[in-house]
């Protein structure tokens, strides 16, 4: 069984953000080598997630519609996190919404998806550089 890893870097320059990371993904799984396993993609950081669903801008805003009315940014006080100096309270909650990380099989080569499935990388607190873990295993 052969495995591989590689660290994805993201600077989303708003608050928050939806990167479609598919290209990168694929990328990954062509330098690995590996035609049939699985493969990992999570975010590394706490106010970040990485979720799969399709490319459509009016789905990505109703994402951000929906998570900012279920854990508003402001008022800050709000969120007993945020006693703590930070302003980010609200990024947990949509992080812990949205998922860690997906798994996806591997087969033939390619990602094992349905249709319209992509793999995304969403951010909640942005500004500064976050990284994002690709493990692939299998043979």
């Amino acid at each position: 069984m052969k495995s591989y890893r590689k660290e994805l870097w993201f600077n989303v320059p708003a608050r928050r953000g939806f990167i479609n990371i598919t290209p990168q993904v694929r990328q990954c799984l062509r330098e690995s080598g590996i035609l049939e396993g699985m493969i990992l993609v999570n975010a590394m950081h706490i106010t970040a997630s990485v979720f799969i669903n399709d490319d459509e801008a009016g789905l990505h805003a109703d994402y951000d519609d929906w998570l900012e009315g279920l854990a508003p940014h402001a008022p800050t006080s709000r969120y007993r996190h945020n006693r703590t100096g930070e302003d980010n309270g609200d990024a947990h909650l949509k992080r812990q919404i949205m998922g860690r990380e997906v798994v996806v099989a591997v087969t033939a080569g390619e990602l094992d998806f349905g249709p319209w499935e992509q793999i995304f990388y969403g951010e909640f607190d942005g500004r500064r550089p976050k990284r994002v873990l690709v493990k692939i295993i299998g043979e």
